[in-house]
């Protein structure tokens, strides 16, 4: 009897079905769902509280005198017209003040940031001989300072009042930018760069100049944001330091514009026609104040983001 062997086909594999990976993901509670709805709805209700009064701003800027005396602008312009710019434009005050605030924040800024880096550099040094004791005297100033009197007393002393200078050198360093500056230098530069130099032969001057000034772009750039700002905004140093006129900053020239607002005429008609001009060209010079600020931001935008957070994570 012949045996016969019967080949049987494989079956063919069944293809293998791809595991599902688990989510990592957490998900999140219904507690957590409302608090981050709640959270949208305070920043969205920030949000308007900042934007609506400054649309209502940029457009009674662009609106007719009689429009913005009378309070029928909100958000949109209304008898749109450029009468405003014209009149600040055309005001010899406002722009003498315009080109002295630039003055201010241009040199106050390059004076503050180099005195900063000059005084935040040694102490963020561990072998600097009493560093201990030279930061304690920054704290000091952050808590304690000698008051207005004697502050007026030390710009009269020095022949600084009723000069460009009264602006700039009381208000030229900040604790806060120093302690900030200190602390980037001090976790961000590594020691092993200062020694590399030291074997190059390379100054603690040419090391500061050559090595950590170009690695502290971002810190460069926040401070010189805060001290910028710090100075166009600033009037009340201009109210108690200067009495010359040619020498007042735009918000100086702004603030006698808000408050002291003198409007002159023969008549009703032309007192009328001054305050109704004279509002409007509140508005039109808050927005041509607030114009240069708005256009240096985005170039340092970029590091603001790093730079606030300088000196907040070791490792």
């Amino acid at each position: 009897m012949t045996l016969t062997t019967a080949h049987r086909a494989e079956p063919e594999a069944e293809p293998r079905k791809p595991k599902r990976r688990k989510s990592t993901q957490v998900q999140d509670t219904r507690v957590d769902r409302v608090f981050m709805v709640g959270v949208y709805i305070l920043l969205t209700t920030f949000l308007l509280v900042v934007l609506v009064p400054l649309a209502n701003i940029v457009a009674s800027s662009f609106s007719s005198p009689a429009a913005v005396s009378g309070g029928r602008v909100f958000l949109w312009p209304v008898d749109f017209t450029l009468v405003g710019y014209e009149a600040v434009l055309s005001n010899d005050a406002i722009l003498t003040g315009f080109a002295n605030s630039v003055f201010y924040a241009v040199v106050g800024t390059l004076v503050s940031v180099s005195l900063t880096v000059m005084i935040a550099y040694p102490l963020s040094r561990t072998e600097l001989v009493g560093r201990k004791v030279l930061i304690g005297g920054v704290l000091f100033t952050m808590l304690f300072s000698g008051g207005l009197i004697p502050t007026y007393m030390v710009v009269r002393a020095l022949g600084l009042l009723d000069t460009r200078w009264a602006i700039i050198l009381p208000t030229a360093i900040a604790a806060w930018q120093v302690l900030i500056a200190m602390t980037f230098f001090r976790s961000s530069i590594p020691g092993e760069l200062y020694e590399a130099a030291q074997l190059d032969g390379a100054s603690d001057l040419r090391f500061l100049w050559s090595v950590v000034l170009p690695l502290s772009k971002p810190l460069l750039a926040v401070i010189a944001l805060m001290y910028g700002i710090g100075q166009w905004n600033s009037y009340f140093s201009a109210l108690i330091y200067l009495r010359s006129e040619d020498l007042y900053p735009l918000q100086l020239v702004l603030r006698d514009l808000l408050i002291v607002n003198n409007s002159g005429g023969s008549n009703l008609a032309d007192q009328l026609a001054a305050q109704q001009m004279a509002d409007l060209m509140k508005f039109s010079l808050i927005v041509v104040s607030t114009v240069p600020v708005l256009l240096v931001y985005p170039f340092v935008a970029r590091h603001f983001t790093k730079g606030v957070m300088l000196g907040s994570v070791k490792g």
